[in-house]
């Protein structure tokens, strides 16, 4: 199952919990209170992993929500704030992404026995709780820096088990050729896009154009709608255009790494915009494809040759987005060029497991974001078997070790300070619990 379906699910399931049973209230912390439901959603998803009961793990649940809870009552007391327009956003994209899921609006109230207003009016107390608790968190601990003394100090006083070990990485580049798009094609899209703009002037709805002529399926079912995104959320091409609109008003034609645009502005909150798009993809012959196989084939035959460097045809011929850094592959986790093999692309690791350092694979076809097919070459240009981490090749990753290190130790110290001066009650069944902190005093 989706992983971000199954925490969706997991997530309203307490909602329907609270409903089937009476609820009791477990701990007050301040002004926050822990509901019996809230601990049990929490241990079905642990017992749905195909765990066995546990009052262990039951407790240990408790006490990360009453760790969350003392978050949020402080939060408030410091005046922190997680503005409705944060929470509505955020309910409707997780809401938006299970109707999908299901199928429809309908078939999700269904499913919960609740309507679509009480499903988000729960949802959301839920993620403002989740806001708060982070915001909290970041106040107490975004200010914490390590030096380079301090790394080292850290690393020093690691045992040989707390040394992490380091997963194989490594540096590849690539060589991209795409069939070529011809410009009578690009031609009759820009044209179909701006007959669609001028029938929207002339009354049509833009939501029924996309939902019957849009090649983005994910939004064609909501009429083109992406709901709110943040400023630096989209691809730029697109985003330029979008955040230059007024309210109702349509892109000219906007071309992506998707294919082509036409976009309206719904809604703009401050550095939040919600657009719907019509988008239309070119697609490939297999003529073009052919010619681009050819192409490869002999840029290709050239590298093996040496008549020409692997870095003279990126820079020459590739139709890389990034070949002005060498051709290099961004992780699109760290935008960084290092890559665990455990991260990468099934496809992609098995040409890569295969090359020793400096050699170059074959050429194969791939699937471009536009979903059109290309073909590319790799070259795998450095290899760093697993080992543990070491001052020399992995200091970054044991700074980032060492800061949150810090910043546990700050959190934990925090956490005995305000237990003390906080008022807390606990169910008699919840105080049975070995916690680790004197929750009960």
């Amino acid at each position: 199952m989706n992983k971000i379906y199954y925490f969706l699910l997991l997530t309203l399931t307490s909602f329907c919990l609270s409903a089937q049973s009476i609820d009791k209230i477990e701990a007050v912390l301040g002004d926050e209170i822990i509901l019996t439901s809230e601990i049990e959603s929490q241990y079905l998803q642990y017992l749905s992993q195909g765990h066995t009961k546990s009052n262990e793990i039951r407790c240990q649940i408790a006490e990360d929500l009453l760790f969350q809870k003392l978050l949020v009552n402080q939060a408030k007391l410091d005046s922190l704030v997680v503005s409705n327009d944060e929470v509505e956003d955020e309910v409707n994209k997780r809401l938006s992404y299970f109707e999908t899921q299901l199928g429809s609006v309908q078939k999700v109230e269904d499913y919960f026995g609740k309507s679509k207003v009480n499903i988000k009016l729960e949802l959301g107390k839920v993620i403002k709780d989740q806001f708060m608790a982070q915001k909290m968190q970041t106040k107490l601990t975004s200010s914490l820096k390590v030096t380079p003394a301090e790394v080292k100090e850290s690393y020093a006083l690691l045992s040989d088990s707390e040394i992490p070990n380091m997963p194989t990485q490594v540096e590849v580049a690539q060589i991209v050729i795409k069939p070529e798009i011809t410009d009578d094609q690009k031609d009759n899209i820009r044209e179909k896009l701006n007959n669609f703009r001028d029938r929207v002037y002339n009354g049509e709805d833009f939501k029924m154009l996309a939902t019957l002529y849009s090649d983005d399926p994910g939004s064609a079912i909501k009429g083109g709608e992406l709901g709110f995104v943040n400023r630096g959320d989209l691809v730029p091409e697109f985003e330029r255009a979008a955040f230059r609109l007024k309210e109702g008003e349509i892109s000219n034609v906007v071309e992506s790494q998707f294919g082509y645009h036409i976009v309206q502005l719904i809604e703009r909150r401050g550095e939040q915009i919600n657009v719907r798009h019509i988008l239309i993809k070119t697609k490939v012959t297999a003529t073009a494809l052919h010619a681009a196989k050819l192409k490869m084939d002999n840029i290709a035959k050239e590298i093996n040759e040496e008549t020409i460097t692997f870095d003279q045809a990126v820079s020459e011929y590739s139709d890389d987005e990034n070949k002005s850094n060498g051709g290099l592959l961004l992780n699109p986790n760290t935008m960084s060029t290092s890559h665990t093999l455990e991260d990468m692309a099934p496809a992609l690791r098995l040409v890569i497991e295969k090359l020793k350092e400096t050699q170059v694979s074959s050429p194969a076809v791939i699937q471009m974001q536009d979903e059109n097919k290309a073909y590319r070459i790799l070259r795998l240009n450095k290899r760093t078997e697993q080992h543990k981490a070491n001052l020399v090749d992995d200091f970054s990753k044991i700074k980032e070790y060492s800061i949150n290190a810090k910043k546990q130790e700050t959190l934990e110290k925090w956490k005995s300070i305000t237990i003390a001066k906080t008022y807390i009650k606990l169910s008699d069944e919840l105080a049975k619990c070995e916690l680790a902190k004197n929750w009960s005093k």
